[in-house]
């Protein structure tokens, strides 16, 4: 009974975190739908109002409803979370599969580039980045995949290293299959797992990120971020707590959602 405890808890736990991500996405997709008021509909009177009836989660400085801010900012954060890790798998494993095929220079080469942006710190280049092209949804996916394929490219590439020496492949080269074949018709579909499993937790880092860009005012401009309306509620944290919790919630847990998700579920892949 003791052995199977962690096993249930862990279970628990992903279907917890993927319960949240799907009301996540369904927030994302329905928010026109599910939001109170319109994000931007102000309320000068009822400026700073605490949670009330007609207001759940209450209202900003500028009196704008906080929960339709929060249903409206998972688009954004849901957005920048699939196109960082759409970018960043896509380039991510067409590199590391190349380079683990091809091995000698291209290997080398690979590596090296990818020591140098693990020198970086990720969020810095995104912050860099973003301070040079300008705040926008599209820069803020740009420079955060400018650095997340790192991950992608290195697991595909130990992938593809144990892959390449197997049987199947060893036939499809004496077929004449050439690289792009091999790596599309058949290291693809077996090295596709653990990259499912990493994008799950690359997920998490992006809607973290694009959070921690929208907070120092580099993130979506002129749409509700979850990161910005915690910066503006870090101003009221005395006389307004509501304003900085209910964001800040809402990032935690996405997150630890999206982590357990991802724990889950390279937990059943390691047993199977």
């Amino acid at each position: 009974m003791k052995a199977g405890r962690p096993g249930g808890a862990a279970r628990a736990a992903m279907i917890a975190g993927a319960a949240i991500a799907l009301a996540l996405v369904a927030a994302a997709l329905l928010s026109p739908w599910l939001a109170p008021y319109a994000p931007d509909r102000m309320d000068l009177c009822g400026g700073l109002s605490g949670p009330s009836t007609e207001h759940p989660l209450g209202q900003d400085k500028h009196g704008r409803d906080i929960m339709s801010g929060l249903i409206y900012g998972a688009r954004v954060s849901l957005m920048v979370g699939v196109g960082v890790v759409g970018i960043s798998a896509v380039i991510g494993f067409l590199l590391g599969a190349l380079a683990g095929l091809l091995g000698g220079f291209w290997d080398q080469a690979l590596m090296r580039v990818v020591d140098v942006l693990l020198a970086f710190p990720g969020i810095l280049l995104a912050i860099a980045l973003t301070a040079v092209t300008g705040p926008s949804l599209t820069n803020v996916i740009v420079a955060l995949a400018a650095r997340g394929w790192v991950s992608y490219a290195r697991l595909t590439r130990a992938q593809v290293l144990v892959e390449r020496e197997k049987g199947y492949v060893e036939a499809a080269r004496g077929l004449g299959a050439g690289p792009a074949r091999l790596v599309l018709r058949h290291l693809l579909p077996n090295t596709m797992t653990p990259l499912i499993v990493e994008a799950t937790f690359g997920l998490a880092g992006a809607i973290l990120a694009e959070a921690s860009l929208s907070f120092l005012g580099l993130g979506p401009q002129n749409v509700p971020t979850w990161g910005a309306m915690l910066a503006d509620g870090a101003s009221f944290l005395r006389t307004a707590p509501h304003l900085a919790i209910f964001p800040g919630l809402a990032i935690m847990g996405t997150v630890l959602a999206f982590n357990f998700l991802g724990d889950g579920l390279r937990d059943a892949i390691g047993k199977r």
